[in-house]
């Protein structure tokens, strides 16, 4: 029998309809910077091999460091070479490399500015790129308001609907609390229009997250059966191998709660859980992520000690390598009470999900890399197949694999072939074949598309941190110390009995 070859459907919504979006400048603050050699850079030089980059772009790196055009390209191509995921070409090099500049200041210099802003005038002159600007924070968070000022000084941001664009980039994290955020959120936007703040989280632009949306509204077998009546419980994990590391000084004062929980893991939570949008415009999908943050329940101090679970690794194996403990890491203190592994359960407080535990799981030093969404079904009646059955039929699972394998497995129980009746789990099984892009791939062609709907809004930043500052707040009332799990495990053994306390156990990869 032959099989239609399936076909590739374009949707429309700001985004797809086109490869890439207007001539620009794109200037990245901290543009030699370890975020930008390894991760910016590849996906500019991937988004160029693919035909995602404008026909006319420059890129413009503006940092302290004694480069010039010639050397930063090379520091580019050494990006390229080791973090790319597909090797350098020597042809498609060549045709990314003149796009490539630098541009040597300081961010808090006018005068700096004003010799960027002569820059990027004597490029939209060259290039007819009409004064559409991109500007890209790959900063420490404490720079963010005077590059903001400073450009507002110099004139280089535009009003929207006055000629050519101005858009900036701003990574997580955006505060260490509440109030933090709050205030550079408003600083910010003394500057940039909400409509031109484009606030990063890499793991929205992951294929596998996208195509949550896409598997929930777009299949019909699935909706139906999305919502309390079928759902036993979603869990989210979203696990490290490696420690600390070069990130010690930072994560002494941020923690897996604040770090991954508050941006990562809700922003994931939010794609699962959301309602249908009223249609595929950025803020449409966004007020329906917006009210599933604001619906979730605000645990009480009692809750909060039995529904949150702190954890930090000690000695272990990870790959059969002997691990240090996260208080003798460099730059770690020995006494250290910072989290390096956080468990929560939380409920939605809305129709469709009222009284289905949403299973929240991260941290560092666990036996690999793997992030994955796991929504557990309801289990089938103690009849028929499932009345005599020791141990109990397991519950089907749908389980979407984020990293490192994307793909999604669909967990049903069919009968072993043979003589007798004999049941057995098996697993309906979708990879991507091909390699998809990278995060920052997609994430940066919708920048310079203008396409909003992965990016963060105001009030969806702050309703997140508003449930996280809570738990920030019994946890400063009532210290706990974080209970220690071996370095190359699961987390520790307090994480299991919470959510064995209800019943059910966790997924481990």
């Amino acid at each position: 029998m032959a099989f239609a070859r399936p076909r590739a459907v374009e949707l429309n919504h700001q985004m797809s309809a086109v490869t890439h979006g207007p001539p620009c400048v794109l200037v990245i603050f901290g543009g030699a910077g370890d975020l930008s050699h390894r991760k910016l850079l590849p996906a500019l030089y991937n988004l160029g091999v693919d035909g995602g980059l404008p026909p006319r772009v420059a890129i413009v790196a503006f940092s302290m460091e004694e480069l010039d055009d010639e050397r930063y390209r090379a520091f580019a191509r050494d990006g390229i070479e080791k973090f790319s995921r597909r090797p350098i070409e020597e042809g498609a090099w060549e045709k990314f490399a003149p796009s490539l500049h630098f541009q040597r200041g300081r961010f808090t210099d006018p005068a700096d500015f004003e010799a960027l802003k002569r820059r990027l005038d004597d490029l939209d002159n060259e290039l007819g790129t009409g004064g559409n600007r991109v500007y890209y924070f790959a900063i420490p968070p404490a720079f963010i308001e005077a590059c903001a000022n400073s450009l507002q000084r110099a004139g280089m941001i535009s009003e929207p609907g006055t000629g050519g664009f101005s858009r900036v980039v701003i990574e997580k994290p955006i505060g260490h609390d509440l109030q933090s955020a709050s205030d550079i959120n408003s600083r910010l936007g003394q500057c940039f229009s909400e409509s031109q703040t484009f606030r990063i989280d890499h793991y929205l632009g992951k294929e596998t997250v996208e195509n949550l949306m896409v598997l929930r509204f777009a299949n019909s077998i699935f909706e139906p059966l999305w919502n309390a009546r079928f759902i036993d419980h979603v869990q989210i994990t979203v696990a490290e191998a490696e420690g600390v590391g070069t990130r010690a000084p930072y994560y002494e004062n941020a923690g897996a709660l604040r770090d991954m929980v508050q941006s990562h893991l809700l922003q994931v939570l939010c794609m699962i859980a959301t309602e249908a949008p009223r249609s595929t415009d950025s803020d449409a999908m966004r007020d329906a992520k917006l009210d599933v943050l604001r619906s979730l329940r605000i645990p009480d101090t009692e809750e909060v000690a039995r529904w949150v679970v702190p954890g930090q690794y000690a000695e272990g194996l990870v790959n059969g390598e002997r691990a240090k403990a996260y208080r003798d890491e460099q730059h770690v203190a020995p006494d250290s009470m910072v989290e390096t592994f956080v468990a929560l359960r939380c409920f939605i407080e809305n129709w469709r999900w009222a009284g289905v535990p949403f299973y929240l799981r991260t941290g560092k030093r666990m036996p690999k890399r793997v992030s994955e969404i796991s929504i557990v079904f309801n289990a089938v009646p103690r009849i028929l197949f499932n009345g005599k059955a020791r141990p109990p039929l397991e519950q089907n699972q749908l389980v979407v694999r984020i990293q490192p394998d994307e793909g999604l497995a669909l967990h049903i129980i069919s009968k072993v072939p043979g003589a007798q009746v004999r049941l057995s789990p098996v697993k309906v099984d979708f990879h991507y074949t091909t390699a998809s892009p990278e995060a920052y791939e997609t994430l940066l062609r919708d920048v310079m598309i203008g396409d909003q709907t992965l990016f963060m809004r105001r009030d969806t930043i702050e309703a997140a941190w508003r449930y996280i500052q809570h738990i920030l707040d019994i946890w400063e009332s009532q210290p706990t110390e974080p209970h220690l799990y071996s370095a190359g495990s699961w987390g520790p053994v307090e994480s299991a009995l919470m959510i064995a306390a209800d019943g059910r156990a966790w997924r481990n990869p």
